[in-house]
């Protein structure tokens, strides 16, 4: 019985030694730590802790109530607004009554020199055939043409001949008697903007590049404007860019809108749009600048009347004005021929007169054509186009 009980005790020591072994093993081998868990971004943070004390930091002043902005949400982001851009101001342009006598003095400043030479000479106490010579050769070099000078010459030795003795103010008062005289007062210097029927006037404005067409198509929309008239521009000049450009800017600053085609596009076109234009609202003139190549090609003859025929379809042409560079003298008179081939020319607008032109271009291409000069050009600010006036003219030529 003995044995028995020190052999289970034995057994028992020995179960208990063994299972001390294994457990201790278990000790020293560590498991991987399992991964952590990925943040739940959906839950809420976590509330603080009973005891937890959410300190604020030594270092931040501390605000009163009235300091801490209570909105009830994170500020919207500001929203520039693009203001849109602003129409162009409307000029009003200077009155065209007058205005050739208010720029008397800058026409005089450069065809003085044709007055005082001729009163000049007349002044000589003894008026022979040599004298008569100078008067015709001044007379020439002023542009003032063959005929029309033989013609002053004639009548100024015929009244000197019979006024006999010649103070200053009588050969002022004669010269300028003869040169009005030249200038064709009876003529009617209106530009023509009254349609006798349901539609605007229309107007169309000719001539070679480089003689100030377009510029003085933009001029003539601000004499219109002044003189109370709504205007449509149609740009024609469909060849050079800058035209349709530059005509559109001049009629921005009157209020005039402007009719224009694509670039090369056909000139005769954009004539017909712009009439339609015009009617559609009602006004009261169109203004068609048209191309203006060399005078030399037979192409923009063509197209020139194809603008007329076109043109016509509408209404007929008003008015027909041929624009003239004063300062190509007799060459001016030849662009005029090949002008007045193609289109009936109505009146002539001179331009550049107060540069280095000569005075007697104006009674040389009136002469040519048989139609007058209407407007002439006195500098290149905007209202320096004036209608044409004999008297006025011819008291810039002679002086006081």
């Amino acid at each position: 019985m003995e044995t028995i009980i020190l052999a289970v005790v034995i057994a028992v020591v020995v179960i208990g030694a063994l299972g001390g072994l294994v457990v201790g093993s278990r000790k020293r081998k560590q498991l991987p730590p399992p991964p952590p868990a990925a943040p739940d971004i959906t839950a809420p943070p976590a509330e603080p802790h009973v005891g937890d004390e959410a300190e604020t930091p030594r270092e931040e002043p501390r605000r009163t109530i009235e300091e801490v902005d209570l909105s009830d949400g994170p500020a919207a982001p500001s929203v520039v607004v693009e203001e849109p851009p602003a129409a162009p101001q409307i000029e009003i342009p200077e009155p065209t009554a007058g205005r050739l006598v208010r720029l008397r003095t800058r026409l005089s400043r450069s065809q003085n020199a044709l007055g005082k030479g001729l009163l000049t000479l007349l002044s000589r106490e003894h008026l022979d055939d040599e004298t008569w010579e100078e008067i015709e050769d001044t007379l020439l070099v002023a542009d003032v043409g063959v005929q029309p000078t033989q013609e002053l010459v004639d009548r100024l030795r015929e009244r000197v001949k019979v006024l006999g003795t010649r103070t200053p103010d009588e050969l002022r008062g004669l010269l300028r008697e003869e040169l009005i005289q030249l200038l064709v007062p009876e003529f009617d210097r209106v530009v023509k903007t009254d349609s006798n029927l349901d539609t605007p006037g229309i107007v169309m404005v000719v001539g070679v590049n480089g003689t100030g067409k377009t510029t003085t198509t933009g001029k003539l929309a601000r004499v219109l404007v002044a003189d109370g008239k709504s205007v449509v521009l149609g740009a024609a000049d469909t060849f050079r860019a800058a035209a349709a450009d530059q005509l559109q800017t001049w009629g921005e600053r009157v209020g005039a809108r402007t009719v224009r085609g694509p670039e090369g596009g056909d000139p005769a076109s954009v004539a017909f749009d712009a009439v339609k234009e015009g009617i559609e609202e009602g006004a009261d003139v169109v203004l068609i600048d048209t191309a203006g190549r060399l005078h030399t090609k037979t192409g923009l003859m063509d197209e020139l009347g194809k603008v007329k025929r076109v043109v016509e379809k509408h209404a007929p042409l008003d008015e027909v004005l041929l624009v003239l560079d004063a300062t190509t003298g007799q060459n001016g008179l030849v662009q005029a021929r090949v002008f007045a081939e193609v289109v009936e020319i109505t009146g002539i607008v001179l331009t550049k007169l107060d540069g280095t032109a000569k005075g007697g271009i104006v009674i040389a291409v009136q002469r040519e054509l048989g139609v007058p000069v209407k407007l002439v050009g006195l500098g290149e600010g905007a209202d320096d186009l004036a209608p044409f006036e004999p008297e006025a003219f011819v008291d810039a030529l002679i002086g006081e």
